[in-house]
C-alpha cells in the first residue's frame, strides 16, 4: 500500500447527472495541480461529460478508458461504464438518471473492492429516484456498510473539527429507542480507531452530546441522558477511551467548547449536522470512518435549482478528495508503525 501521492487512484462516481455533481466533479479538475495529488477516475461516460462542461467554461481534457487497467497518471480519466447516450435535464428528478447514479456508484465500489482505485468520492445522489429492485438502501452509507468490512459511521470533517452522529438517517421519533449501551459502546469505538488511523491522533479527546435539551437536566426533561448515556460514558472512561459528556448541545458550539475535543459526537443527525455546516462554510466533508477502504463525498445534496447554470460551488467536493488522500496516507502510515514491532520480534526469534 505504499504508494506515491502521485498514484493514489481517486474512484468518481458520477452522481445525479441532473444535479450539480458532474459540474463540481470538472471544476474540481480545472487546476491541473490536483493531478499531481492524485489520478482521478470518473465511473461514466466521456461523451456525457464533454455535454456537461458545455453549460460551463471548462478547459478540462478528458482521458477516455473502457478497461481500469488503461488509466493514465496526469489525466482526468473517464471510465466509460456504458456506450448509449442519456438525455440530460437539469435540475429534473428522473428515475433514468438514478439508473445511471447507481450504476457508477456500484461500479466504482467493486473497484475499490478489488483494489482498482485507491479510495472512492461519490458525488451527491437523490435518494429518492435510486430506489429499485436491484438497490433498495437509503444511500451511498448503507450500500458500502454490505458491501465492505467494518461498520460505517458517518463523520463530518472540516479541518480540525470533527462530527461523528451515533444515528443518522433516523426518524427523530425513533431516535431514543436506538441508543443502546451497545451502539453507543460500538459508535464511539469506531470514532476513536478513526481518529487513531486516519487522522493521526494518538491519544484522541471524545465528546459526546446529550440526546436531550440540557441533557436532560438532570432527568427532568428525559432521562436517556441519565440512565442511558451517562454510564456507557463511565463505563468507556474507566476502561481508558478518553471520552467526555455528555454536554447540553444548545451551547457547546457557540460557546467554542468543541475546539477543545478531537471529535464530537451527536446524538442524531441534525444535531450534529446543522451546527457543523454552520461552522464549516460549505467545504465541509462527508467521510464514512469504521470501513477497511476509504470513502469521502461533498457535505450537500443535488441542488437542482441551480444545476446547469454555472452555480455550483466545488470546494466541498475539493475537499472530499484531499480528504480521501489524506486519509489513504495516514491509514498507510499507521499500519507501517503497527508492522514495525511484529518485523522486530520476528528477527529476535
Amino acid at each position: 500500500m505504499n504508494k506515491k501521492a502521485e498514484n493514489i487512484i481517486v474512484g468518481i462516481s458520477v452522481g445525479d447527472l441532473n444535479g450539480i455533481g458532474s459540474e463540481v466533479i470538472l471544476k474540481t479538475f480545472e487546476d491541473s495541480r490536483m493531478l499531481e495529488l492524485c489520478t482521478p477516475v470518473i465511473f461514466a461516460n466521456a461523451k456525457i461529460l464533454s455535454f456537461v462542461k458545455k453549460s460551463f467554461t471548462s478547459s478540462v481534457q478528458f482521458h477516455g478508458v473502457d478497461k481500469l487497467e488503461q488509466v493514465l497518471p496526469g489525466k482526468v480519466n473517464v471510465f466509460n461504464l456504458w456506450k448509449e447516450g442519456v438525455d440530460i435535464s437539469f435540475g429534473k428528478n428522473d428515475e433514468k438518471i438514478g439508473e445511471y447514479a447507481i450504476k457508477s456508484f456500484t461500479a466504482a465500489t467493486k473497484a475499490l473492492k478489488e483494489g482498482l482505485i485507491d479510495v472512492l468520492v461519490t458525488a451527491p445522489i437523490n435518494k429518492y429516484n435510486i430506489q429499485s429492485e436491484e438497490f433498495k438502501f437509503p444511500g451511498h452509507t448503507d450500500y458500502l456498510d454490505k458491501e465492505l468490512e467494518g461498520d460505517a459511521l458517518m463523520m463530518m470533517v472540516q479541518d480540525n473539527l470533527r462530527v461523528g452522529l451515533l444515528t443518522d438517517h433516523v426518524p427523530l421519533n425513533e431516535v431514543s429507542s436506538h441508543l443502546t449501551e451497545e451502539l453507543i459502546t460500538r459508535k464511539i469505538e469506531t470514532i476513536r480507531k478513526s481518529l487513531i488511523q486516519d487522522f493521526s491522533i494518538v491519544k484522541p479527546k471524545i465528546a459526546v452530546l446529550g440526546l436531550n435539551p440540557h441533557a436532560g437536566d438532570g432527568g427532568v426533561i428525559g432521562k436517556e441522558d441519565d440512565l442511558v448515556l451517562k454510564p456507557v460514558l463511565k463505563k468507556m472512561f474507566d476502561a481508558g477511551t478518553m471520552v467526555f459528556g455528555p454536554f447540553p448541545a444548545d451551547g457547546f458550539f457557540g460557546s467554542g467548547q468543541y475546539e477543545k475535543y478531537d471529535a464530537i459526537v451527536a446524538a442524531y443527525h441534525d444535531q450534529g449536522l446543522i451546527p457543523f455546516k454552520t461552522l464549516s462554510f460549505g467545504k465541509g466533508v462527508n467521510y464514512t470512518a469504521g470501513l477497511n477502504k476509504v470513502r469521502t463525498s461533498p457535505d450537500h445534496g443535488t441542488a437542482y435549482d441551480i444545476a446547469g447554470k454555472d452555480m455550483a460551488d466545488f470546494n466541498s467536493f475539493k475537499e472530499a478528495v484531499y480528504l480521501a488522500i489524506d486519509i489513504f496516507r495516514s491509514r498507510n502510515q499507521y499500519e507501517e508503525i503497527s508492522q514495525k514491532p511484529l518485523k522486530i520480534k520476528e528477527k529476535q526469534l
